[in-house]
């Protein structure tokens, strides 16, 4: 491969991240998907029907990455998943963060990238924090605390930590041949909870679950097939082009906003480039933007006081400072890195819900307690 190949690859993998963003943000602004909403729904109302949408892009991407794994194309250990290294305390703590600040702020990143887009003011301010504190929580003040104090406690394990390795090493069955007999059994467990009781199915929960879980695993194609280069002409080593990770990525939105930002901070600084991460959150809000135009549904909102805009940012906060830690957000570990049956993305997917249902209970505490009497003082 030529140099003037690698650039024209790295051309159509931007494109094609960008066009998957897109569809991402218009699927999830008409179909209101939001992991947050879902949990909510289930504990406050008893209504599964976003949780079983949920459920079905989990499902999908668990069996379409799985299956795309079973053919040779990509392998688990080549995303930041599935590493030897399993950050459990990382996964767990970042998860609860995460999981308590989404609450806080209206919604996951992702969501929030989709209000932006369709004109909640609300939501960019919200991502503004995720991206100060997830940039922060990268290479900054809280990066310290998380690589010494989080990342340091962990797991050395002989191979992979995704399931397909796992149970390779237990059983001597080739890793290749369980990805796809995993995938199909546990994808295929949760599409069939998703989506079988037929007096609940809708359209929406069929194109909410099977778009953004197809979305991801389109993601997965982009990066780890597309964009896979065996021989890089300037380094002569292998790698995925177009990745702030170097490594195959599919779609998860907390780094990426804050690479984002970072992106449009140094535009001048000429080290700095357009990645999958980046392109693909501003495809997400620009999807929604467009749907929410073409439905006359754009509108512009604002913090109703100033208790609002202190629960926005705090979350968002947490969200900058949960994300990073737990290696993604409710898409980045809960549809990605779930997709590669990571053990680390069970931890952390169990630790947002935990940490969300946690915020509930906070959220329930306040509205019921009694309103402090006002004193009056005499003149």
């Amino acid at each position: 491969m030529t140099e003037a190949d690698l650039q024209h690859t790295t051309r159509l993998v931007l494109a094609a991240a960008f066009a998957i963003g897109l569809a991402f943000g218009a699927i999830g602004q008409r179909t209101r998907f939001c992991t947050m909403g879902a949990i909510t729904d289930m504990a406050l109302m008893g209504d599964a029907a976003r949780m079983r949408m949920w459920l079905v892009a989990a499902g999908t991407a668990i069996v379409g990455f799985n299956l795309i794994a079973a053919f040779g194309l990509v392998r688990a250990a080549d995303s930041i998943y599935a590493a030897p290294r399993l950050l459990w305390l990382s996964a767990i703590v970042g998860g609860l963060l995460f999981g308590f600040g989404m609450v806080l702020a209206s919604g996951c990143t992702s969501k929030n990238l989709m209000r932006a887009g369709s004109g909640n003011l609300k939501s960019v301010v919200v991502l503004l924090v995720v991206a100060f504190a997830g940039f922060a929580t990268l290479k900054g003040a809280t990066a310290i605390v998380r690589v010494e104090w989080l990342d340091s406690v962990h797991v050395e394990l002989a191979g992979g930590q995704d399931l397909p390795h796992v149970f390779a090493r237990l059983t001597g069955v080739g890793a290749t041949t369980l990805a796809g007999v995993l995938g199909l059994a546990l994808g295929g467990a949760l599409l069939v909870a998703g989506i079988a009781p037929r007096d609940t199915r809708t359209a929406d929960l069929l194109l909410g679950g099977l778009g953004i879980g197809g979305c991801v695993v389109a993601a997965w194609w982009v990066s780890g097939v597309l964009g896979f280069v065996a021989e890089n002409p300037l380094t002569l080593e292998p790698t995925f082009v177009a990745t702030n990770s170097h490594r195959m990525e599919a779609l998860s939105f907390v780094s990426a906003v804050s690479y984002a930002s970072d992106y449009v901070l140094f535009l001048s600084d000429t080290s700095k480039a357009l990645t999958v991460g980046i392109v693909s959150t501003v495809g997400v809000a620009l999807g929604a933007g467009a749907y929410a135009l073409a439905t006359r549904s754009f509108h512009v909102e604002g913090f109703a006081d100033a208790a609002d805009l202190g629960r926005h940012i705090v979350g968002g906060a947490m969200m900058g400072v949960g994300g990073v830690t737990a290696l993604g957000c409710t898409i980045g570990q809960g549809i990605s890195g779930l997709s590669t049956l990571s053990i680390g993305s069970l931890l952390a997917v169990a630790s947002i819900v935990v940490g969300a249902l946690g915020a509930l209970r906070y959220q329930t505490w306040r509205m019921d307690r009694p309103t402090p009497a006002r004193r009056t003082v005499a003149a």
